[in-house]
């Protein structure tokens, strides 16, 4: 026989109609954006990790000052095991656009290329460029730009296998493909471009690979001593450390562990907030339930009736948000990464662990959040119901409040008292809200605020690197000398630290370089919260010699993790005769040195790379976080004030029988939680703010270099004012279904 109870089902769901629409919404976004972006993120890691036998990917590369004939790459291949590949590369400027691009040859053997659009390189003026770059730039196949004085046309768009990350240097905070860019050309072509700027670059494969990341690193650690003894190293990265490689992959795995706690979180939260609610309806219809089980119906189908609705909501949520996560969505989660990663294309793929994680999962927490709080509820008699005694704990008097206080103000507390569990799930779901909402306000505008204390800080300029000491007659040039150690703290990655020699008086650095001590850059003291007096360790990147410091004083240099001395004191401290330098710090652009001469140039676009690249990167994120922040605040808070209204619904028709208008009404129910969800805001907005400061601090101690976090007050205002005008169009749904309570609720269910 049919359960009669299915009958109420349909007449529930049209009472609650707007509650079951607006959490059936919620679910098919959340659960649809999870389920997207797990699918994409899968299936490009799938892509992405086939792609290391795919396109033979490096097990590593070195670099070295001069050509290694056969005889030394012989030995090498000998005696480190492994099968090397000549990977030489080019850096030069471009125009009209400014930038750096490393130009390679032909790949064919090792760190093949994914041609996305048009067709390799034929000829010797044409090039393949990183898509990502290409973009940026607006370059089309077909198209034409200039490197240095050669004029090249772009024939084909391309994913380098080994630059699926655009970094520069395997120690720079982030990539940038905006201001650096890669592309391959034919032999002919890249021997045609000048060579003032060559980089003798090979790429190893190792005999026998390693099992893993730990293997390698003993592998390494061999093969570096090994290049060491035969031949003089400029620069050594293996391929488990070399975030142009590994960067992406990393990360797509880290922000789907994100994704995943997220969608938990805000599910455990809406599992809670419908377990309040059941128990408003259990509240309202005891006396029905009484009946029920006085009849003879089971705890068990009391309570599976109760549970049918929510789960069903969720369940089709989370059916039609996985139908939209495999089909619109998928593609707008995949365009978040193409945008970021040089990644080559994908094919989409099923994905268990989508389903898994976005259907089981949430449903089972719905299931057991809501189970427990109705198991907790029926397991009362049939008479407690039935007199609608529904209290676990025996009846005491309400405490007395001071008569000195006005009536109102005591009407408001003591609904506030009989309500509490509600306002502190209210409470909640505005800090998670407001957390959330706050990080997507504070990130371009914190960006912005960085860019500009880095520009209104940088030391010069014009910084250029020396590969040889050269003479200048260029105004206001000044000589220093630079290195880089490593330096290792417990609980963060390795990273090179720049170590700058400055002239003594210099008109760039002001430092005093008579002490013992060194000065250290702000965000180096920020990042590793070091003081004057504190001393630490570095050592020697490419050997084991180390080197203690004691901080004598800090300098304003936010973009660097870096150490200032004297240019004396640096020459004795590095082995270098007096009177050594490689570097000159300049007001204006140095003409008069060789570009042979010359290793590198940084102006500001290399020290703000890491601000504009975020922006392009996680803009579009920021706008999701927003949106996620106001529907979550809109959510809670809604679901919940509806609560209170309807739970206190006889006592409202019971002061409209004695006079009170619907505004006076209002001001006791509806103002209640107006101050409640004013004093969240106020409390909840600083506490979201150490939130993301604290998070910031732990996120970059697995990144190089520093990236201070900084809120400002306009933020926190907008913060709270969107909270606010948020709560306004709340209030006046609430307001509404106060005026709607009839007059005839306070005789229904009296004893």
């Amino acid at each position: 026989m049919r359960d009669p109870l299915i009958k109420r089902l349909p007449r529930e769901l049209r009472e609650e109609l707007g509650k079951y629409l607006v959490i059936f919404l919620f679910f098919v976004m959340l659960i649809g954006s999870v389920s997207g972006f797990i699918v994409a993120d899968s299936s490009m890691i799938d892509a992405y990790e086939e792609g290391f036998e795919k396109y033979n990917i490096e097990d590593g590369n070195f670099e070295l000052a001069s050509e290694a004939d056969s005889d030394l790459i012989s030995v090498l291949e000998e005696k480190g095991g492994i099968k090397l590949y000549r990977n030489y590369y080019k850096e030069e400027y471009t125009s009209p656009f400014d930038s750096k691009l490393r130009v390679f040859g032909a790949r064919n053997e090792v760190d093949k290329v994914c041609i996305m659009e048009g067709s390799e390189p034929a000829a010797s003026d044409e090039i393949a460029l990183d898509r990502l770059y290409a973009r940026n730039h607006k370059l089309e196949v077909g198209g034409t730009f200039r490197l240095e004085e050669k004029e090249l046309k772009v024939c084909g768009i391309a994913a380098l296998s080994d630059y699926s990350a655009l970094y520069e240097k395997t120690s720079d905070m982030i990539f940038d493909n905006d201001k650096f860019g890669v592309g391959v050309m034919t032999d002919e072509g890249f021997a045609s471009v000048r060579d003032d700027h060559i980089h003798y670059s090979y790429s190893w494969i190792y005999n026998e690979k390693p099992a893993d990341d730990i293997e390698a690193k003993d592998k390494s650690e061999e093969l570096v001593k090994v290049l060491s003894e035969n031949a003089v190293l400029v620069n050594y990265i293996p391929e488990y450390i070399n975030q142009a490689i590994v960067f992406a992959g990393n990360d797509m795995g880290n922000d789907k562990v994100s994704f995943t706690a997220f969608l938990y979180i805000t599910v455990a939260v809406l599992a809670f907030i419908f377990a309040i609610t059941t128990e408003s309806t259990i509240q309202k219809e005891s006396g029905i339930i009484g009946t029920l089980r006085a009849t003879g119906y089971t705890r068990g189908e009391i309570i599976r009736h109760y549970m049918i609705l929510p789960m069903t909501v969720l369940l089709v949520g989370a059916v039609v948000g996985n139908i939209l996560g495999y089909t619109l969505l998928e593609k707008y989660m995949a365009s978040m990464y193409y945008d970021s990663y040089s990644l080559p294309t994908y094919t989409v793929r099923f994905s268990a662990e989508a389903l898994i994680k976005t259907t089981l999962v949430p449903f089972a927490i719905m299931f057991a959040v809501n189970l427990a709080a109705l198991v907790r509820k029926i397991r009362l008699s049939p008479l407690r119901f039935i007199r609608h005694d529904l209290s676990r704990k025996q009846r005491r008097k309400a405490f007395r409040l001071n008569t000195r206080i006005g009536i109102m103000i005591r009407f408001r507390l003591r609904i506030i008292f009989q309500n509490i569990p509600n306002y502190i799930t209210v409470f909640i779901g505005i800090f998670l809200a407001d957390a959330i909402l706050f990080f997507g306000l504070s990130f371009e505008p914190m960006l912005d605020s960085f860019r500009e204390s880095i520009i209104d800080n940088q030391i010069a300029e014009n910084i250029y690197i020396l590969k040889a000491p050269a003479e200048t007659s260029a105004p206001g040039a000044e000589k220093a000398a630079t290195d880089s150690l490593e330096i290792s703290f417990d609980g963060f990655k390795a990273e090179d630290v720049s170590i700058y020699g400055i002239t003594d008086g210099s008109r760039y650095v002001s430092i005093d370089s008579t002490g013992d001590g060194v000065y250290i850059s702000s965000a180096f003291r920020d990042k590793y919260s070091l003081d004057k007096g504190d001393s630490f360790t570095m050592k020697e990147k490419f050997g084991s010699k180390e080197y203690e410091f004691k901080v004598a004083g800090f300098y304003e240099y936010p973009s660097t993790i870096a150490v200032f001395t004297g240019l004396d004191r640096f020459n004795e401290l590095f082995g270098y005769e007096s009177g050594h330098y490689n570097m000159y710090l300049s007001s204006s652009e140095i003409t008069d040195i060789d570009d042979k001469l010359i290793a590198t140039r940084i102006t500001s676009d290399d020290l703000t790379k890491t601000s504009r690249q975020l922006v392009r990167s996680l803009g579009d994120i920021t706008k999701i976080f927003v949106g996620f922040g106001v529907v979550m605040f809109v959510l809670v808070i809604y679901l919940l004030s509806k609560i209170i209204v309807e739970k206190n619904a006889r006592s409202i028709s019971m002061v409209k029988i004695l006079g009170y208008t619907n505004s006076e009404i209002n001001s006791l129910y509806v103002h209640t939680t107006t101050i409640v969800t004013a004093l969240s805001l106020v409390l909840t907005i600083p506490l979201a703010d150490r939130l993301i400061a604290l998070i910031f601090k732990i996120v970059f101690k697995n990144y190089s270099g520093y990236f201070p976090y900084k809120a400002s007050p306009v933020i926190m205002l907008e913060t709270f004012i969107i909270g606010a005008v948020s709560y306004a169009l709340i209030a006046l749904l609430l307001n509404r279904r106060v005026k709607a309570t009839p007059l005839a609720e306070v005789l229904k269910n009296v004893e």
